[in-house]
């Protein structure tokens, strides 16, 4: 069996993690809060066996990702901007 793979993005100022694992279209595990990517390990490797790539990050202030100078002033809207810039560099 594969083994979930960990990496790292520069995205917007701060490296984030992402786990991952296996080969074919993307699915995109989002955790809740205040959760880590770890969460849905069991899901991912699920969804991986069955021929598809799974990914999950950590948002900006969780898990294995950088801690923004000012957690207090983050706001959804950062997280969303982040989860486009990772898209991106999926695709």
């Amino acid at each position: 069996m594969e083994k979930i793979q960990h990496k790292y993005l520069k995205v917007r100022g701060l490296k984030l993690h992402l786990a991952e694992i296996g080969e074919g279209p993307a699915v995109v595990f989002l955790h809740g809060f205040p959760e880590i990517w770890y969460s849905w390990r069991y899901q991912m490797i699920a969804v991986a066996n069955a021929g598809f790539r799974a990914i999950a990050p950590d948002y900006r202030g969780y898990g294995l990702s950088d801690q923004p100078a000012e957690r207090e002033k983050v706001i959804f809207k950062d997280l969303v901007d982040d989860l486009l810039v990772i898209l991106d560099f999926l695709c």
